[in-house]
């Protein structure tokens, strides 16, 4: 039975509350994903329209415009997770959600690019949808399926990264760009409607002796713990090697000399191949979780994705990326659920918001510093050679979960259970 059959079950068979946040969640998610990512493909455009006419300077304001968010949400995540443990996750999404369809909203009535920039900036930092939705998904699902829900909800990111690219072109060209804006925000806010009406949590009564964890305690813990140390250093070097590729690929696909009539198309569509597996197999890598080693998996992800991303140096025709960026998807929709998911297992409930809004902040982290670095080996070494790095990078990175990673110590049980040194400034 599919989980959209699930939604709709009788009244004799109630759907688990864990199940129905997590359904709510990844449809919410994936229009949020979906709403992002329909502004990419006309960001340049919509940049010259506001009166940015040279071209070096295009380049430059897009590229700005394009990584406003990430700049505050790398600060703004960790303290947002650490409020939804204080307050409530919950909360906490329904916030994301509606600031970021605020946020795009305002984004539709800009006059320069520079407002453009500075609500790029808001965007990033009154959001954080995807590192509130995780830490809900992590806390409210039974922990022997925690593994299946969190590779489940990457799913959406995957999927909406897919579809929201291949459509906001088409409804750039058919209506402009300014109503885009206005699509997105009026997306974000029914998903914000359903997650008000459907979602539920169960929270700490008032009164109660549950610790509160500032965000340096978060910190504090999370580097003072080896897995968790490990966990972030592996997500960073992965997510970077990944997003080097990200701004010279259609530029690669040119120098393979495809069709210039078909240029674009033949570019989207082999880009998108990779998003496609990384939906089929996110899922499948969450259940393995579940069942099986977490640094089996890990390895085997991570150094599937160095061979895929390694091979595509030694390619002729563009055409025949597909087999390998296919390839590339399926092991790459294996790393950030194992990832978090281990993160998870290994924090305990009252700071798991805080801990893993730390580990969304390392992988926005790994997107600014990865598409600066593509482009830069790429102008001084060759589009080839960036493959040949990002996959070296990831093949190192295998080997450092070979032999620094370290499993939960026994099933059901965490290794953030142990004994933690004490933190006088973590507690309120």
């Amino acid at each position: 039975m599919g989980w959209t059959s699930r939604l709709v079950q009788t009244k004799t068979t109630p759907l688990e509350p864990w199940r129905r946040n997590l359904y709510i969640i990844w449809i919410a998610k994936f229009i949020a994903m979906m709403g992002m990512s329909l502004v990419v493909p006309f960001l340049p455009f919509f940049v010259r329209e506001l009166g940015v006419q040279d071209q070096a300077e295009v380049a430059m304001w897009s590229g700005l415009v394009f990584s406003g968010p990430f700049f505050l949400s790398f600060i703004m995540t960790p303290i947002w997770g650490s409020l939804g443990d204080r307050y409530g996750r919950k909360f906490m999404v329904v916030r994301a959600i509606f600031g970021l369809g605020i946020s795009q909203f305002l984004m539709g009535f800009v006059q320069s690019v520079e407002m453009l920039f500075l609500l790029r900036l808001l965007q990033g930092g009154i959001s954080g949808f995807i590192a509130s939705a995780l830490a809900l998904v992590a806390a409210t699902t039974p922990r022997e399926r925690s593994g299946y829900a969190i590779g489940f909800l990457q799913s959406a990111i995957a999927g909406g990264n897919v579809v929201g690219p291949l459509i906001g072109g088409s409804l750039a060209d058919a209506f402009g760009f300014r109503p885009i804006f206005f699509i997105v925000a009026a997306l974000c806010t029914v998903a914000g409607v359903f997650i008000v009406m459907f979602v539920t949590e169960d929270r700490v009564p008032k009164g109660s002796r549950e610790p509160r964890h500032s965000v340096i305690g978060n910190y504090r813990f999370s580097f003072q713990s080896k897995p968790i140390r490990v966990s972030l250093a592996i997500i960073f070097l992965s997510q970077v090697a990944m997003y080097m590729i990200q701004p010279i690929f259609a530029l690669y696909v040119e120098y393979l000399e495809t069709d210039p009539k078909y240029l674009a198309t033949i570019a989207g569509a082999t880009f998108s191949v990779a998003g496609l597996f990384m939906v089929i197999s996110s899922p499948w890598w969450g259940r393995r979780n579940d069942e099986k080693s977490y640094k089996k998996n890990l390895t085997i992800a991570i150094g599937g994705a160095a061979a895929a991303y390694a091979s595509q140096a030694l390619v002729t025709s563009a055409y025949q990326l597909i087999i390998l960026r296919a390839l590339q998807g399926f092991c790459m929709g294996g790393i950030l659920p194992t990832l978090f998911s281990f993160v998870s297992k290994n924090t305990e409930l009252a700071r798991r918001g805080g801990v893993m809004g730390i580990a969304s902040s390392f992988q926005l982290l790994a997107n600014m510093v990865g598409p600066t670095s593509g482009g830069y080996i790429a102008a001084h070494l060759g589009l080839r050679e960036n493959f040949i790095v990002t996959g070296g990078i990831l093949a190192a990175t295998a080997l450092i979960v070979r032999r620094t990673f370290e499993d939960v110590s026994e099933p059901g049980v965490s290794l953030a259970s142990e004994p933690a040194p004490v933190d006088p400034i973590s507690h309120e």
